[in-house]
């Protein structure tokens, strides 16, 4: 019976039933070497599709030294997220608003309070935050720090600096979600930059924004005489209550510390190279506390020669030193005013930002090699390097 149901019949012109002749069948043969080859293809593409999802997929892992991941950025969804929606997701967490009260003479010399708020991004898991020295203020009567999860907790000022317009607030709190610190030497011009901070205060608090890097090394008049340098320029829309939040790569690493606006212009926000930083926080977290570490030298940099319109100073490459600190370890080491400081221990440095870098990273009393040019001759000497007075 089996058999019989397995055949074709046809019907005969006498209205009998008769089998139809087998012919000899030829199409499995293609049958089978279609399906093989689907599935070396399937294997091929398989292979390359999970070469290119790791690739995409390391992108968002910490790796330790041993190459192994430590912690795991993104998930890989049925619907896979946009870049800024995963930097959003990783890093807004770890985003704060942070509102200072200072304390301020009025027109009548009476005490009035004022309030302002910004933003911070925390570093550690114990409570460290970066933030800008504006937004804490030189000598705030109270600071609070708004969390991601709702809770609201008193902020302590560890360190500030209004040069840098860079400060450390403390709170106390464990196990925090943090922010990883990037390499600013290592961005570029076009890449996309993602903001996360409070605009216009609390209501709009975590907002996220994106653009592009658009220059680096800015300098900008921010006071009467003061000049904020070696800024990174990016279009991401920042505005007042951003201060103090990051500017992030397509990894979410924090690349910058959002700072100024120029609001004759769009587009046109500014923060601080993250690298600035790092020696900063690693001190303090270490030992409670940063003490800035100085050559002894006052210089200039192309970018802030060419920000004076100072036709008779022509610097083409290194930073060129205006004043020498009498018994410091630049004049122990020869330096003089007019030398154009081209390297410390083997770093090109053409900003002064990159300077403080190098040095805020050493200690008192060490001795570093620093490369010079003098009347278009370049020279080496050692220098001893001192905390700052």
């Amino acid at each position: 019976m089996e058999e019989e149901r397995s055949r074709e019949i046809i019907m005969d012109s006498d209205e009998r039933y008769r089998p139809r002749p087998k012919k000899e069948r030829r199409g499995w043969k293609y049958f089978a070497a279609g399906l093989a080859g689907a599935i070396l293809g399937s294997i091929i593409m398989g292979t390359v599709a999970f070469s290119y999802l790791k690739d995409w997929t390391d992108d968002f892992n910490t790796v330790n030294g041993d190459g192994n991941v430590v912690q795991q950025v993104l998930n890989i969804k049925e619907n896979a997220p946009t870049t800024v929606e995963a930097v959003a997701e990783l890093v807004t967490p770890a985003v704060v608003g942070i509102t200072t009260v200072e304390v301020q003479q009025g027109f009548w010399q009476q005490p009035v309070e004022q309030t302002g708020v910004g933003s911070g991004v925390i570093v550690t898991k114990d409570g460290y935050i970066l933030t800008n020295q504006h937004v804490v203020t030189d000598n705030p009567k109270s600071i609070t720090v708004s969390l991601k999860d709702g809770r609201i907790v008193e902020g302590q000022k560890i360190w500030s600096d209004a040069a840098l317009d860079l400060a450390v607030v403390k709170i106390d709190a464990t196990n925090l979600p943090t922010a990883n610190l990037g390499d600013s030497d290592k961005i570029n011009v076009g890449e996309l930059a993602v903001a996360i901070g409070n605009p216009l205060g609390l209501t709009f608090e975590r907002t996220v924004t994106s653009g592009i890097i658009s220059a680096l090394n800015r300098s900008i008049m921010v006071g009467p005489s003061s000049i904020a340098e070696d800024l990174i320029q990016t279009d991401a829309s920042i505005n007042s209550g951003n201060s103090g939040g990051p500017l992030l790569n397509k990894r979410g690493e924090v690349i910058g510390i959002n700072t100024y606006k120029i609001d004759t212009g769009e587009g046109m926000g500014f923060a601080i190279p993250i690298n600035i930083a790092k020696p900063i926080i690693d001190q303090i977290v270490k030992d409670g506390s940063f003490q800035p570490i100085v050559m002894g030298v006052s210089c200039l940099d192309r970018e802030i020669v060419r920000f004076y319109g100072n036709s008779d100073i022509e610097l083409k490459e290194g930073i060129l030193i205006m004043e020498v600190q009498a018994g410091s370890g630049a004049q122990r080491g020869g330096l003089r005013t007019d030398d154009i400081i081209l390297e410390v221990d083997g770093v090109q440095v053409n900003t002064m930002l990159k300077l403080r870098e190098i040095l805020y990273a050493k200690s008192p009393g060490q001795m570093v090699k620093v490369t010079y040019q003098r009347n278009g001759q370049t020279h080496e000497t050692e220098v001893e390097l001192s905390l700052a007075e």
